[in-house]
Protein backbone atom coordinates (compact mmCIF):
# COMPACT_ATOMS: atom_id res chain seq x y z
CA UNK A 1 0.00 0.00 0.00
CA UNK A 2 1.43 3.46 -0.88
CA UNK A 3 2.44 5.69 2.01
CA UNK A 4 0.01 8.41 3.03
CA UNK A 5 2.31 11.11 1.66
CA UNK A 6 2.77 9.29 -1.66
CA UNK A 7 -0.96 8.73 -2.04
CA UNK A 8 -1.68 12.39 -1.26
CA UNK A 9 0.93 13.57 -3.77
CA UNK A 10 -0.49 11.32 -6.49
CA UNK A 11 -4.11 12.27 -5.87
CA UNK A 12 -3.13 15.93 -5.97
CA UNK A 13 -1.46 15.35 -9.36
CA UNK A 14 -4.76 14.07 -10.80
CA UNK A 15 -6.18 17.57 -10.48
CA UNK A 16 -3.80 18.78 -13.20
CA UNK A 17 -5.07 16.38 -15.91
CA UNK A 18 -6.33 18.56 -18.77
CA UNK A 19 -6.86 16.26 -21.78
CA UNK A 20 -8.59 12.93 -22.48
CA UNK A 21 -5.23 11.41 -23.41
CA UNK A 22 -3.90 12.57 -20.05
CA UNK A 23 -6.96 11.10 -18.38
CA UNK A 24 -6.33 7.70 -19.98
CA UNK A 25 -2.73 7.81 -18.76
CA UNK A 26 -3.97 8.67 -15.26
CA UNK A 27 -6.42 5.75 -15.37
CA UNK A 28 -3.60 3.42 -16.40
CA UNK A 29 -1.34 4.61 -13.60
CA UNK A 30 -4.13 4.39 -11.03
CA UNK A 31 -4.93 0.86 -12.20
CA UNK A 32 -1.30 -0.09 -11.64
CA UNK A 33 -1.23 1.50 -8.18
CA UNK A 34 -4.31 -0.54 -7.29
CA UNK A 35 -2.66 -3.77 -8.52
CA UNK A 36 -5.52 -4.18 -11.00
CA UNK A 37 -5.59 -5.19 -14.68
CA UNK A 38 -8.55 -3.24 -16.02
CA UNK A 39 -10.07 0.23 -15.81
CA UNK A 40 -13.27 1.74 -17.19
CA UNK A 41 -14.58 5.28 -16.97
CA UNK A 42 -17.81 5.84 -18.86
CA UNK A 43 -21.29 7.20 -19.13
CA UNK A 44 -23.98 4.54 -19.01
CA UNK A 45 -25.42 4.60 -22.52
CA UNK A 46 -25.92 2.18 -25.40
CA UNK A 47 -22.66 2.78 -27.24
CA UNK A 48 -23.97 1.42 -30.54
CA UNK A 49 -26.41 4.34 -30.59
CA UNK A 50 -24.62 6.87 -28.40
CA UNK A 51 -23.41 10.22 -29.72
CA UNK A 52 -19.71 10.57 -30.46
CA UNK A 53 -19.39 12.81 -27.41
CA UNK A 54 -20.37 10.01 -24.99
CA UNK A 55 -17.57 9.42 -22.52
CA UNK A 56 -15.90 5.98 -22.44
CA UNK A 57 -12.31 5.09 -21.67
CA UNK A 58 -11.40 1.47 -20.85
CA UNK A 59 -8.93 -1.32 -21.49
CA UNK A 60 -11.25 -4.33 -21.29
CA UNK A 61 -10.63 -7.16 -23.80
CA UNK A 62 -12.01 -6.37 -27.26
CA UNK A 63 -14.03 -9.58 -27.17
CA UNK A 64 -15.82 -8.37 -24.04
CA UNK A 65 -16.45 -4.93 -25.53
CA UNK A 66 -18.03 -6.53 -28.61
CA UNK A 67 -20.19 -8.90 -26.54
CA UNK A 68 -21.22 -6.05 -24.20
CA UNK A 69 -22.07 -3.55 -26.95
CA UNK A 70 -23.91 -6.07 -29.13
CA UNK A 71 -26.41 -6.46 -26.30
CA UNK A 72 -26.70 -2.76 -25.47
CA UNK A 73 -25.52 -3.36 -21.91
CA UNK A 74 -24.28 0.18 -21.32
CA UNK A 75 -27.66 0.94 -19.75
CA UNK A 76 -28.70 -2.41 -18.25
CA UNK A 77 -25.37 -3.85 -17.05
CA UNK A 78 -25.82 -4.96 -13.40
CA UNK A 79 -22.72 -3.12 -12.18
CA UNK A 80 -23.94 0.08 -13.82
CA UNK A 81 -27.41 -0.33 -12.34
CA UNK A 82 -25.96 -0.94 -8.89
CA UNK A 83 -24.00 2.32 -9.15
CA UNK A 84 -27.28 4.18 -9.67
CA UNK A 85 -28.56 3.33 -6.21
CA UNK A 86 -25.56 4.37 -4.12
CA UNK A 87 -23.29 7.40 -3.81
CA UNK A 88 -20.34 5.38 -2.51
CA UNK A 89 -18.06 2.88 -4.20
CA UNK A 90 -18.69 -0.85 -3.96
CA UNK A 91 -17.03 -4.16 -4.73
CA UNK A 92 -18.61 -6.16 -7.51
CA UNK A 93 -18.71 -9.18 -5.24
CA UNK A 94 -21.24 -7.25 -3.12
CA UNK A 95 -23.50 -6.09 -5.95
CA UNK A 96 -26.30 -8.49 -4.98
CA UNK A 97 -26.71 -6.47 -1.80
CA UNK A 98 -27.49 -3.35 -3.84
CA UNK A 99 -29.83 -4.69 -6.53
CA UNK A 100 -31.75 -7.88 -7.22
CA UNK A 101 -29.82 -9.90 -9.78
CA UNK A 102 -31.88 -11.48 -12.55
CA UNK A 103 -30.88 -14.57 -14.51
CA UNK A 104 -29.75 -12.26 -17.29
CA UNK A 105 -27.58 -10.34 -14.82
CA UNK A 106 -25.99 -13.58 -13.67
CA UNK A 107 -25.21 -14.42 -17.29
CA UNK A 108 -23.57 -11.00 -17.79
CA UNK A 109 -21.38 -11.42 -14.70
CA UNK A 110 -20.42 -14.96 -15.68
CA UNK A 111 -19.61 -13.86 -19.21
CA UNK A 112 -17.36 -11.07 -17.91
CA UNK A 113 -15.45 -13.65 -15.87
CA UNK A 114 -15.19 -15.89 -18.92
CA UNK A 115 -13.57 -12.98 -20.78
CA UNK A 116 -10.96 -12.70 -18.03
CA UNK A 117 -12.50 -9.97 -15.85
CA UNK A 118 -12.57 -10.78 -12.14
CA UNK A 119 -13.73 -8.81 -9.10
CA UNK A 120 -13.74 -5.03 -9.29
CA UNK A 121 -14.55 -1.81 -7.49
CA UNK A 122 -16.88 0.83 -8.94
CA UNK A 123 -17.23 4.49 -7.94
CA UNK A 124 -20.56 6.02 -9.05
CA UNK A 125 -20.58 9.29 -10.98
CA UNK A 126 -24.19 10.40 -10.70
CA UNK A 127 -24.82 14.08 -11.45
CA UNK A 128 -28.39 15.45 -11.79
CA UNK A 129 -29.18 16.57 -15.34
CA UNK A 130 -26.38 14.48 -16.85
CA UNK A 131 -26.11 10.91 -18.07
CA UNK A 132 -25.16 8.60 -15.20
CA UNK A 133 -21.67 7.15 -15.21
CA UNK A 134 -18.95 5.49 -13.16
CA UNK A 135 -15.26 4.76 -12.77
CA UNK A 136 -14.20 1.14 -12.18
CA UNK A 137 -11.06 -0.89 -11.62
CA UNK A 138 -10.92 -4.69 -11.83
CA UNK A 139 -8.48 -7.56 -11.41
CA UNK A 140 -8.00 -10.51 -13.74
CA UNK A 141 -10.33 -13.45 -13.25
CA UNK A 142 -8.93 -15.55 -10.43
CA UNK A 143 -6.95 -12.71 -8.82
CA UNK A 144 -7.82 -11.04 -5.52
CA UNK A 145 -8.81 -7.39 -5.19
CA UNK A 146 -6.64 -5.84 -2.49
CA UNK A 147 -9.01 -4.67 0.23
CA UNK A 148 -6.52 -2.27 1.81
CA UNK A 149 -6.35 -0.23 -1.42
CA UNK A 150 -10.10 0.38 -1.70
CA UNK A 151 -10.07 3.74 0.18
CA UNK A 152 -7.48 4.96 -2.32
CA UNK A 153 -9.63 3.63 -5.20
CA UNK A 154 -12.67 5.49 -3.85
CA UNK A 155 -11.06 8.92 -3.88
CA UNK A 156 -9.07 8.33 -7.08
CA UNK A 157 -12.21 7.15 -8.87
CA UNK A 158 -14.13 10.26 -7.82
CA UNK A 159 -11.36 12.57 -8.98
CA UNK A 160 -10.95 10.74 -12.29
CA UNK A 161 -14.66 10.73 -13.07
CA UNK A 162 -14.97 14.43 -12.23
CA UNK A 163 -12.03 15.10 -14.57
CA UNK A 164 -13.75 13.14 -17.34
CA UNK A 165 -17.04 15.01 -17.02
CA UNK A 166 -15.26 18.36 -17.00
CA UNK A 167 -13.37 17.45 -20.17
CA UNK A 168 -16.08 15.66 -22.14
CA UNK A 169 -19.52 16.65 -20.91
CA UNK A 170 -21.05 19.81 -22.32
CA UNK A 171 -21.98 21.35 -19.02
CA UNK A 172 -19.12 23.59 -17.96
CA UNK A 173 -18.77 24.44 -14.31
CA UNK A 174 -19.06 28.15 -13.47
CA UNK A 175 -16.33 30.01 -11.65
CA UNK A 176 -15.59 28.58 -8.22
CA UNK A 177 -18.37 29.60 -5.81
CA UNK A 178 -17.56 31.63 -2.73
CA UNK A 179 -17.97 29.54 0.41
CA UNK A 180 -18.25 30.77 3.97
CA UNK A 181 -15.66 29.75 6.54
CA UNK A 182 -18.22 27.53 8.25
CA UNK A 183 -19.09 25.80 4.98
CA UNK A 184 -15.42 25.08 4.37
CA UNK A 185 -15.06 23.68 7.89
CA UNK A 186 -18.06 21.42 7.37
CA UNK A 187 -16.69 20.16 4.04
CA UNK A 188 -13.34 19.45 5.67
CA UNK A 189 -14.99 17.31 8.35
CA UNK A 190 -17.15 15.54 5.75
CA UNK A 191 -13.92 14.65 3.96
CA UNK A 192 -12.65 13.16 7.21
CA UNK A 193 -15.67 10.87 7.32
CA UNK A 194 -17.68 12.62 10.02
CA UNK A 195 -21.48 12.58 10.14
CA UNK A 196 -23.53 15.78 10.36
CA UNK A 197 -24.17 15.11 14.05
CA UNK A 198 -20.45 14.59 14.75
CA UNK A 199 -19.58 17.80 12.88
CA UNK A 200 -22.12 19.70 14.99
CA UNK A 201 -20.44 18.45 18.18
CA UNK A 202 -16.96 19.36 16.89
CA UNK A 203 -17.94 22.88 15.79
CA UNK A 204 -20.24 23.58 18.72
CA UNK A 205 -23.27 24.34 16.58
CA UNK A 206 -26.65 22.67 16.12
CA UNK A 207 -27.21 19.62 13.94
CA UNK A 208 -29.64 21.67 11.85
CA UNK A 209 -27.01 24.35 11.27
CA UNK A 210 -24.53 21.81 9.88
CA UNK A 211 -27.19 20.37 7.57
CA UNK A 212 -27.94 23.89 6.33
CA UNK A 213 -24.27 24.74 5.75
CA UNK A 214 -23.74 21.58 3.70
CA UNK A 215 -26.99 21.99 1.79
CA UNK A 216 -26.01 25.54 0.79
CA UNK A 217 -22.51 24.41 -0.19
CA UNK A 218 -23.91 21.59 -2.35
CA UNK A 219 -26.23 24.05 -4.08
CA UNK A 220 -23.35 26.42 -4.81
CA UNK A 221 -21.32 23.57 -6.31
CA UNK A 222 -24.29 21.79 -7.90
CA UNK A 223 -23.03 18.70 -6.06
CA UNK A 224 -25.55 15.86 -5.65
CA UNK A 225 -23.76 14.16 -2.74
CA UNK A 226 -21.50 14.96 0.20
CA UNK A 227 -18.62 13.04 -1.37
CA UNK A 228 -18.94 14.92 -4.67
CA UNK A 229 -19.03 18.20 -2.74
CA UNK A 230 -15.66 17.30 -1.22
CA UNK A 231 -14.20 16.47 -4.64
CA UNK A 232 -15.35 19.73 -6.20
CA UNK A 233 -14.04 21.72 -3.24
CA UNK A 234 -10.69 19.97 -3.72
CA UNK A 235 -10.61 20.87 -7.41
CA UNK A 236 -11.35 24.52 -6.70
CA UNK A 237 -8.85 24.80 -3.87
CA UNK A 238 -11.42 25.49 -1.14
CA UNK A 239 -9.85 22.59 0.79
CA UNK A 240 -6.66 20.61 0.28
CA UNK A 241 -5.78 16.98 0.93
CA UNK A 242 -4.00 17.82 4.16
CA UNK A 243 -7.32 19.25 5.44
CA UNK A 244 -8.96 15.85 4.94
CA UNK A 245 -6.38 13.79 6.79
CA UNK A 246 -6.90 13.74 10.52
Amino acid sequence: MPSLAAAQEYLTSLQSVSTLDGLREALEETRDRLACRYFALSQHVDFLRAPDSALRLHNYPESWEEWFDSRGLGVSDPIHRASHVTAFGFRWAAVSGLINLSKTDQVVLSEAYAHGIGDGFTVPGNVPGETLGSCSFAVRAGDELREELIPFAQLAGQLLFETGRRLAIKRPMPDAPALTDRQVECIMWVGRGKTDWEIAQILGVSHTTVIEHLRNARERYDAPTRSMLTVRALYDGAVCFSDLIA
